[in-house]
């Protein structure tokens, strides 16, 4: 595997970003920047949902128009995408040219195919899904089950797909590729969804609503949504507009996603993708949500928390330890609870007092008793204890990886610098250095763990890559973090030489009940 393409879900313009948005950008990120790592080109797609009835209705409750809505909103997210440190390739929107462009060439290639064809139908509408649901949808209560609101019944003549032509193709495609779906269980709310599966609606009425592309050929419908929003996967690697680009990353590695949406990437697109004939994605990854204090978020409950919520409430200046909470609190794909408490213990016990109290007293002891060198005569062989266990560890990283199990690489990292640490209370390099004869044992522990340190940096930088990038430097190690690859990660890569004062030693990740750490972060 040469190149990586990963993508999120686009998100809806009719609202202000948050932080279970957030969450799924964060995990595609940390994806994304490890695959860097390991040599990869990599190309990470992300964007907005700009078309549909709830975004039309919306800015005509605020006077605006939907473009101006969508111009605002689209502003907003990729603001927030900045400060918790998302570095994507491309942002797309559904109102970029190229983009409808490429929908009304799907849409034109299904109707004259025979896939795409026009009906009359009654139907229940779910405006907050954006779908028409069936009875067997619906709660007992005859509500959404997302949206706890009864859906509109609506009457039109509409235009279909075919999707139940490709039904046993998906079923196939699903059971024969157990990667396909990832949470593995998750392959199974797929397949009983697919037992019921039937033609879908693929337009809108302009009755109805007039946001969004029009069908081809039919100005009195709209494209409808899943067939607009789902298309931006093929659109955002050049698809119909840069051959060179679309051959060189599709198919899709990955799309992450949400779990709410499973249904319309493993069955919907997947048939419209099958019936195009273009090579399908190699796996679809659902994650579950964030609940705050045991609680869903909820606009009238008041506790839907924006992205940067965690750095606000601690004073944070960077997005890292916001980034290891929710990635490492939880496996992925599992949902995940925030609590105050919960995301102060866990960084103050991972970042603060095992991985950056680690690197504080090596150096500092460094600095006292070797006058920040290291000698040729410290720097040990790979024998050692340590040196195996990084290459251990890097080995479970990337299995890890493969699956996208990211809390499980994180773990494996913090077991490495739990062990390090356990290393350093074992040989007691405060005690060998007391003594001339035991003097360059001690020279040779502390480069053991330095160097450890220098692995677990470059392992953890897809996660925390500020902090990461402090342990570098303080390692006086040239170039920057994101430049180093997996290659990087042999051992003796820490060189003799002078690496520490005590003007260069300093804590990379303060308690957040630390007096140095401020009055908003002991609160």
């Amino acid at each position: 595997m040469k190149k990586f393409y990963i993508t999120t879900a686009i998100d809806y313009m009719n609202g202000k970003p948050h932080i279970g948005h957030a969450y799924e950008k964060i995990a595609t990120d940390i994806i994304n920047r490890h695959f860097k790592q390991r040599g990869l080109e990599t190309f990470f797609l992300t964007g907005s949902d700009e078309h549909g009835i709830k975004i039309e209705k919306t800015a005509q409750e605020l006077g605006k128009r939907p473009k101006q809505l969508c111009d605002e909103n689209s502003d907003s997210f990729k603001e927030e995408w900045a400060k918790i440190g998302v570095n994507y390739d491309r942002y797309i929107r559904t109102t970029d040219e190229d983009h409808k462009e490429v929908v009304q060439y799907i849409f034109k290639t299904l109707m004259d195919k025979g896939d795409i064809y026009k009906a009359s139908y009654t139907g229940l509408y779910c405006s907050g899904c954006e779908s028409f649901l069936s009875q067997r949808d619906l709660t007992e209560d005859g509500l959404c089950p997302d949206h706890q609101k009864k859906p509109q019944e609506v009457k039109e003549e509409n235009y279909f797909f075919k999707l139940s032509k490709y039904k046993q193709a998906i079923i196939d495609r699903i059971k024969n590729n157990p990667n396909f779906i990832l949470p593995e269980y998750r392959a199974n709310e797929v397949l009983n969804q697919l037992e019921n599966t039937e033609d879908i609606s693929v337009s809108r009425s302009i009755n109805s609503v007039t946001w969004g592309i029009p069908v081809p050929g039919d100005d009195s419908q709209i494209i409808y949504v899943w067939i607009d929003a789902l298309s931006n996967y093929l659109t955002g690697v050049g698809y119909r507009h840069n051959n060179e680009l679309f051959n060189k990353f599709w198919p899709a590695d990955v799309h992450i996603i949400g779990k709410d949406i499973l249904k319309f990437h493993s069955i919907y697109w997947i048939g419209i993708l099958m019936a195009m004939g273009i090579e399908l994605p190699e796996c679809i990854h659902a994650h579950g949500w964030i609940t705050v204090e045991e609680t869903k978020m909820s606009k009238s409950l008041g506790n839907v928390l924006p992205p940067d919520f965690i750095m606000q409430e601690f004073d944070l200046e960077i997005p890292d330890a916001e980034r290891y909470f929710l990635m490492s609190a939880a496996p992925y794909g599992k949902d995940i609870n925030y609590s105050t408490d919960d995301f102060k213990n866990k960084v103050n016990a991972d970042l603060a007092n095992n991985l950056g109290n680690l690197l504080n007293r090596s150096l500092s002891m460094l600095v006292k008793y070797f006058n920040g060198e290291i000698t040729q005569d410290a720097v040990t062989d790979k024998n050692c204890e340590l040196a195996s266990l990084c290459d251990e560890t890097q080995k479970k990283v990337l299995e890890s990886f493969d699956d996208y199990k990211i809390s499980e690489a994180i773990e494996s990292v913090v077991s490495l610098v739990n062990a390090t640490n356990k290393y350093v209370n074992d040989t007691a390099p405060w005690s060998l250095a007391k003594e001339e004869t035991t003097l360059i044992e001690c020279a040779k522990v502390l480069y053991t763990v330095l160097e450890t340190m220098r692995f677990v940096s470059i392992l953890l930088y897809p996660v925390i890559p500020n902090i990461s990038q402090n342990i570098w430097s303080q390692l006086s190690l040239e170039g920057n973090i994101s430049e180093q690859t997996w290659e990087s990660l042999k051992w003796n890569g820490l060189k003799a030489g002078k690496i520490a004062s005590k003007e260069t030693v300093n804590p990379v990740f303060l308690r957040l009940d630390s007096e140095l750490a401020g009055d908003k972060k002991k609160k």
